[in-house]
């Protein structure tokens, strides 16, 4: 089991950059696929980005690629979210996520979950 704190969220201009973090508990966060979700009021969750056990493949949403980075550093146990551009329309609680399995798209196929935290974007 493992559980997720995020943090690094607040309230940026348009344009400007954030970095979250995910920090995770246990010794084995090298095992966990991890990803990051997003939920603005009144939308569902959606998948943002996610990053293989070893951090050496990334995977992105459309609506962030070229925008956002993911990253992870297996020996702090974190896993990082570094946006940039950053539109209002990227308001949301950000979410981390973990999974034994390899990358997913899938919010249902994450097992751990963080409790979020806030992005504002003002335009």
């Amino acid at each position: 089991q493992v559980q997720l704190v995020e943090s690094g969220g607040g309230l940026v201009q348009a344009g400007g950059s954030l970095r979250l973090s995910c920090a995770a508990s246990g010794r084995t966060f090298s095992r966990y696929t991890m990803g990051w979700f997003r939920q603005a009021p009144g939308k569902e969750r959606e998948f943002v980005a996610a990053v293989s056990l070893s951090g050496g493949t990334t995977y992105y949403s459309n609506s962030v690629k070229g925008r956002f980075t993911t990253s992870r550093d297996n020996a702090k146990n974190t896993q990082y979210l570094q946006m940039t551009s950053l539109k209002p329309e990227d308001t949301a609680v950000y979410y981390c996520a973990a999974r034994l399995r390899g990358p997913s798209v899938l919010r249902s196929e994450y097992d751990y979950w963080g409790q979020g935290t806030q992005v504002t974007v003002s335009s």
